[in-house]
């Protein structure tokens, strides 16, 4: 197993135990999600603030290019990541797979959207509350680990071989955060904002440089290449 997958495994765990621990907290200590409303952020400390800090500070890796523990997956859309092929790309392909590729992408997003819109109605409609909603980002948190360890149901739309590969890897956090765009307070939208972020650098970048994102453009993502390891399951097929 690799460094990385070990790490991630670790990354899952810790994840588990946040989602556990925020049931507790609702359980116990239901005036803690007072700091999801309008300035309460500023007005009270809350153990919410740890893991907005934590979101924050993985929202800010995946903007800023960074050499080593993070995975080519959530990196590759930076120069430092792209290793050119020997022969010359073709252009033409490359196009074809990103069109492809983004098409898929795309699907994913709506049907996304019609899930967080079920959510959205069941808010309003008062089946759900704040804590509710910040909950069920919790649960995505947790989820988005599993994807990339264990199962991902994204790859029967997306087609691709494996997370290094994955056209959608770094929307993850505007995934995540989706359920909390009905609330209105500053520790909601701050997140929701810098969600946004990532995924506009993330889709900027495919546009502009979409040979770092395609393996036979990017030697780097070759599976002969990968020291990730992260979908050993997946590697293992290939390989079988």
């Amino acid at each position: 197993m690799s460094a990385i997958r070990k790490r991630y495994f670790f990354r899952l765990a810790g994840r588990c135990l946040v989602f556990v621990l925020c049931v507790l907290l609702y359980l116990v200590r239901p005036d803690a999600f007072r700091v999801l409303d309008g300035l309460e952020f500023f007005r009270q400390l809350s153990p919410l603030h740890l893991l907005w800090l934590i979101w924050v500070i993985d929202m800010v890796l995946q903007v800023v290019p960074i050499r080593n523990k993070v995975p080519l997956g959530s990196q590759k859309l930076f120069a430092n990541r792209f290793r050119p092929i020997r022969e010359k790309i073709n252009y033409v392909a490359l196009r074809q797979y990103i069109a492809a590729t983004t098409k898929a992408a795309y699907k994913v997003f709506l049907l996304w959207c019609g899930l967080i819109a079920g959510i959205g109605v069941l808010y309003y409609s008062g089946v759900l509350d704040r804590a509710n909603l910040f909950m069920i980002s919790v649960l995505f948190y947790v989820c988005d680990l599993i994807c990339v360890l264990i199962w991902c149901p994204f790859r029967l739309i997306m087609k691709n071989r494996c997370c290094t590969t994955c056209r959608i890897f770094n929307w993850d956090h505007l995934m995540m955060f989706s359920p909390l765009i009905f609330l209105n307070g500053f520790y909601t939208r701050s997140l929701v904002l810098m969600a946004a972020v990532a995924w506009l650098v993330w889709e900027l970048c495919v546009m502009m440089y979409p040979e770092r994102f395609w393996e036979h453009s990017n030697a780097a993502l070759l599976c002969s290449e990968c020291t990730d390891k992260l979908c050993t399951q997946y590697c293992r097929k290939l390989l079988d």
